[in-house]
């Protein structure tokens, strides 16, 4: 087992259409340009400029009282945990939650907290769920510290919290003294979709976070943000993550770019994505759940084709996408046209129709 990244076969016919994942974007040649002007200083210090105005307009977005900007989503997680929880302390979340299925174990590597998944649907546990969850505090039990919910939900299909669960999410949390995380990856995606501003969506919870590489297209970073307490907490362990950087306003400056020009287009990639369920769903014995942001999952095997088979097959005609929870996953982003979608559905059509 090899835990280095294989570089790309160079046997392997270019990518033309890449809906591996939002994290595959490029820089626009806008956002270069901003990142090659931006006005930097030392960030260790707190005199990088353009990384202050970063964090400054998140915490305003998100309504909080402040921000830090972090080298990826996560490290936002892996640091607030560590500054809400002790050894030994129980986090509560979706059994398919980024935290539990895509972050190498670091809760427990780092910080030996457990976490306890929850189950639902689509990537999201009920309220129901979370109080089923919820047990005295005993010496016999860990102590119960954090629940934790993932906007969009990435293996539930994308999918939103809808804003009542979550308020009824906090509500429960905050009853029984628990602090509220919300990984908020895709976040923008989900307001976009539902137009509910940040604000709003994030309203109630302790502590919340952007993902900026992502579907808003910058190179690196996401900015969590909080109480002016819990961010200074999360200072302490940036540094000792080595998250701490210098001029990390070059970064900083794609992100700022991309909250005045990259948002409302979300809404293109919400539409390219129901444009592709919609032609897979054509093809007989394919199966799609309906996208509610920019994720697509389906399965060709009813249609005579395995999934592995039907990415290594498109993969040859230069498309590339990726196996995820048992089901093929689609994602577009601000590098996939409405024509590379009628495409890759065209290629699919022809993979099945030659099984």
């Amino acid at each position: 087992m090899h835990y280095t990244p294989a570089p790309p076969d160079p046997k392997a016919p270019p990518v033309r259409i890449n809906l591996l994942s939002d994290t595959q974007t490029k820089p626009t040649p806008a956002m270069r340009e901003a990142m090659a002007k931006a006005e930097v200083g030392d960030e260790q210090v707190g005199d990088d400029p353009t990384t202050n105005e970063l964090c400054a307009r998140v915490a305003d977005l998100l309504g909080k009282e402040a921000a830090v900007f972090m080298p990826s989503g996560t490290m936002c997680n892996v640091a607030a945990t560590l500054a809400y929880c002790r050894p030994g302390d129980e986090i509560l979340a979706h059994a398919t939650a980024h935290i539990i299925a895509r972050e190498g174990g670091a809760h427990a590597a780092l910080g030996g907290f457990q976490i306890t998944p929850l189950p639902g649907d689509d990537g999201q546990f009920t309220p129901e769920a979370l109080r089923a969850a919820l047990h005295p505090r005993t010496r016999y039990q860990p102590p119960q510290v954090l629940v934790s919910v993932e906007q969009t939900a990435n293996i539930g299909g994308g999918t939103i919290w809808k804003k009542a669960a979550l308020d009824e999410v906090v509500g429960i949390a905050k009853a029984h003294g628990l602090a509220t995380h919300m990984d908020g990856a895709r976040l923008l995606n989900a307001t976009v979709a539902s137009g509910i501003s940040p604000r709003d969506m994030t309203a109630g919870w302790d502590s919340a976070w952007i993902d900026f590489s992502k579907g808003l297209g910058a190179p690196i970073g996401g900015v969590i943000a909080g109480t002016r307490g819990f961010i200074d907490d999360v200072w302490r362990w940036k540094q000792r993550l080595g998250g701490s950087m210098r001029q990390s306003g070059v970064c900083a400056a794609a992100c700022v770019y991309a909250l005045d020009h990259h948002v409302d287009r979300l809404a293109d990639d919400h539409a390219n994505a129901r444009a592709l369920a919609r032609g897979l769903s054509q093809i007989n014995g394919i199966q799609v759940q309906a996208p509610e942001t920019n994720l697509v999952f389906f399965k060709p095997d009813g249609a005579g084709v395995p999934g592995d088979k039907m990415v290594a097959e498109l993969r040859k005609r230069g498309v590339m996408l990726a196996m995820m929870d048992g089901r093929i996953r689609a994602c577009t982003h601000l590098d996939v046209t409405a024509a590379m979608i009628e495409e890759a559905v065209s290629h699919v059509r022809e993979i099945v129709r030659a099984a």
